[in-house]
């Protein structure tokens, strides 16, 4: 897992915010076969916008959130959000701070002047579209199919789901999904998600539906046992599982909303959000 290296911490009640030093170059060895989402047009060239005026970029993102931010063996925040600030402030070229808040402190976090930007935790929908602007998406939440590895080949449509027993957490969009759209499967609901894992790892359904960047990290733990695998194709609907995640800035900044556009181009072109990518998500959820 990535290390920020040496940084300067300074502790401040809401948080804890790192100075991010300049990377240095490390070669990894990734996975050459594995799925990478990009939202972006390697055809469409963005220019830099002038940020010669800007002294620095304070980025906030949700504390103790694994994989996106936590503490590191070091002490100091590191995750996806924390990756991907660094990597975006170094194809900018200005000094950044990452502060992490409570995700319910997050929006005043901007409101209240503490930071300039959220990247990752804050949801887009009506409400927060009348609060901040946003970036393009860098990242979605589709829902996936997962089955056991030793059970029947399925087709994961309505009709090759027919009669199936499928898993699912009671009360979520995932559920609302399958009744409107899978109407001839057998749903069994549970409580919790770990509940509907189980049920399929114990061979008591066909299949399991549910949050797919959730599921990677289960099939990649090891309380799956390596039982199952994802089957079938990412479901993106943004009407059941939203827009995606963006970076949130206050309305009308449009130099700097614009600036994390550039960047977020820029890291997916020059390989650098792929490797940022499997180092947190080993199992690609798409």
């Amino acid at each position: 897992m990535g290390r920020i290296g040496r940084a300067i911490v300074n502790c401040i009640a809401a948080g804890v915010a790192v100075t991010l030093p300049s990377p240095g170059a490390h070669a990894v060895d990734l996975p050459a076969q594995v799925t990478v989402p990009s939202f972006w047009d390697p055809a469409h060239r963005m220019e830099k916008p002038d940020l010669s005026e800007v002294r620095a970029v304070r980025i906030l993102v949700e504390a103790e959130n694994p994989p996106f931010a936590f503490v590191g063996a070091d002490g100091l925040p590191t995750g996806f959000s924390v990756e991907l600030a660094r990597a975006i402030c170094v194809e900018l070229n200005v000094p950044c701070t990452v502060q992490t808040l409570r995700w319910d402190l997050l929006p005043s976090g901007i409101e209240s002047d503490l930071g300039d930007a959220i990247i990752g935790s804050l949801a887009v929908s009506a409400d927060s579209r009348a609060r901040f602007d946003f970036s393009n998406r860098f990242l979605t939440r589709p829902a996936r199919f997962v089955v056991r590895n030793k059970g029947p080949e399925l087709e994961m449509i309505p009709e090759g789901l027919a009669g199936k027993r499928i898993a699912v957490q009671r009360g979520t969009a995932h559920e609302a999904y399958l009744r409107a759209f899978f109407p001839g499967s057998v749903l069994h609901t549970y409580e919790t998600a770990d509940a509907a894992r189980t049920a399929l790892k114990n061979g008591d359904v066909e299949a399991l539906f549910e949050d797919g960047l959730n599921a990677s990290l289960w099939l990649n733990g090891s309380t799956s046992e390596n039982c199952c695998r994802f089957a079938g194709a990412p479901f993106t609907e943004a009407r059941y599982f939203g827009e995606g995640l963006t970076v949130a800035v206050a309305p009308g900044n449009d130099r700097l909303r614009e600036a994390f556009d550039f960047a977020l181009a820029r890291i997916q072109q020059n390989g650098t959000f792929r490797e940022i990518f499997l180092r947190y998500f080993p199992v690609s959820f798409y």
